[in-house]
């Protein structure tokens, strides 16, 4: 089977159904959670300013980098019910597993030793991983890179578990360029090809893996100087073992992974100018909407306002960052927006999206305009709670909320032309939905991801009869109702 047969076949294999979900573990305990936090022994460990407060000014040093990593990686706030106690972070991940690691390649920084560093979010430090080969030409540069650890998902998720490590890295880039943007920096994406990133940070070195949970390169992301990734010579630590007793194998995310690896594509040019995006109390205080009250109204400015975030008009980081053309769309359950009429709605977010759903999707669509500004069209009015409800796994945070998405991607083409957009298209997914969780806590209310949805009842409800277009990631915005049996600890001592 080529890759992107094997990219299509996971894909169709991994759907949840009305009459059965994908293959994952019968039973979860707890106590058994791999560990959120790989540590890294026998190397050396610097503490980071773990401060908040103002973005330090002027060129990436070693207090700029404390401050990003405080405010697009870290722990940001402790939960806990009992004897039971979880981290949150600045970046939310499906069912808080956390599979990302961060990972920071430094050269000529004022403050911190040249090398390749592992992030360690726990106590917010940095875990010495190898030295700087020697490049007498080569001046200052700073970057960022992301592997996923799939078991972390898998433990709980099975074999849908690496659609959410991809959702998580949409969500990670998301919150890198909104802390990026604060401090005035620019992240650029870099394109490095999958096994050449695994070979920069040492993810292919087997013998130091031995006996551990294997990490799969993800991106990388060039924060100041040359964008060429440092090389490294002499390797430091060992990873820790994140689960002593896995009680399951799922091989099919191994052929998956094999087979969406790649680069992305040459990037185009972005914005002269990266706006600010929210304050930096936001990307603190940001938490996924566990419930929703099921009455509150959100007003029609700040709806617009969040819809203006994703469809580009509202200038977010995130959008500096990721220039491609639009690939995902969002397809919205509007239930409780003043103003506006319940029923489903469409902001295709190109020209060339608006053209190939409106021919993809149901011919009864009516497509009214139903907005002065925005690309928003009415497709059909009528109450959709239960709807909704149902097509996101019988879960009532798509019914209870203001509105809820289904982003559909661009798929057949995409995907069939470079499996590795595959994970794109999961990258662009997160990003959108980092976008509209940020835009929502700035006006006050919330989102929450949805990544249980059935994938045929979403495509025959909007008509979609083949695969050039497919549902590939759901999120709700609402006023959120808080747990009153839970207690918020600070993120650290």
């Amino acid at each position: 089977m080529d890759a992107a047969a094997t990219a299509f076949a996971y894909h169709d294999r991994t759907k949840h159904r009305l009459d059965r979900y994908a293959a994952g573990p019968g039973s979860l305990d707890w106590d058994a959670q791999p560990n959120p936090f790989r540590h890294w022994s026998d190397t050396a460990r610097l503490a980071l300013d773990r401060r908040t407060g103002t973005a330090p000014a002027g060129v990436p040093d070693l207090a700029g980098i404390a401050w990003l990593l405080r405010h697009a990686a870290a722990v940001t706030a402790w939960k806990q019910y009992g004897p039971a106690r979880w981290s949150l972070r600045a970046h939310p991940s499906s069912g808080n597993l956390h599979p990302t690691e961060t990972w920071l390649c430094a050269r000529g920084i004022a403050g911190l030793a040249d090398g390749l560093y592992h992030y360690q979010a726990e106590d917010h430090s940095l875990e010495l991983r190898a030295d700087l080969a020697a490049e007498p030409e080569a001046g200052p540069s700073l970057h960022l890179a992301y592997s996923s650890v799939a078991w972390r998902e898998a433990w709980k998720y099975g074999e849908r578990a690496f659609r959410y490590c991809q959702l998580d890295m949409g969500h990670v880039l998301g919150a890198l360029a909104y802390a990026a943007a604060l401090l005035g920096w620019r992240p650029r994406l870099l394109t490095p090809g999958a096994d050449e990133l695994a070979a920069c940070l040492g993810l292919d070195r087997a013998a130091d893996y031995a006996g551990v949970e294997p990490e799969e390169a993800e991106a990388a992301v060039c924060l100041f100087g040359a964008p060429a990734m440092p090389r490294f010579s002499r390797w430091h630590g060992r990873p820790g073992l994140l689960d002593g007793n896995p009680m399951y194998r799922w091989p099919v995310i191994d052929e998956v992974a094999a087979a969406t690896r790649g680069r992305l594509p040459p990037l185009p040019a972005g914005p002269a100018e990266v706006p600010a995006g929210v304050a930096a109390e936001t990307l603190l205080r940001r938490r996924s909407a566990q419930a929703f009250d099921g009455r509150s109204e959100l007003p029609v400015t700040a709806f617009r306002r969040l819809l203006g975030t994703l469809a580009g008009a509202a200038g977010s980081p995130a959008w500096a960052l990721w220039t491609y053309a639009a690939r995902v769309h969002p397809v919205l359950f509007v239930h409780r927006v003043e103003g506006l009429a319940p029923g489903l709605y469409c902001l295709p977010r190109s020209e060339a999206g608006l053209a190939g759903l409106a021919g993809a999707m149901r011919r009864e669509f009516a497509w009214t305009p139903a907005d002065p500004e925005l690309p928003l069209y009415k497709l059909v009015g009528a109450k959709a709670e239960r709807t909704a409800r149902t097509v996101s796994c019988h879960q009532d945070i798509a019914s209870q909320c203001a509105f809820s998405v289904m982003f559909v991607a661009e798929f057949a083409g995409p995907v069939g032309a470079d499996p590795a957009a595959w994970r794109h298209l999961h990258w662009e997914a997160g990003l959108l939905g980092h976008a509209l969780t940020l835009a929502a806590e700035a006006e006050g209310w919330r989102g929450t991801g949805i990544g249980c949805f059935f994938d045929d009842a979403d495509q025959e409800l909007l008509g979609l009869a083949d695969d050039r277009y497919r549902v590939i990631y759901h999120y709700a915005v609402g006023m959120a109702v808080d747990d009153a049996r839970l207690s918020t600890l600070p993120a650290y001592d």
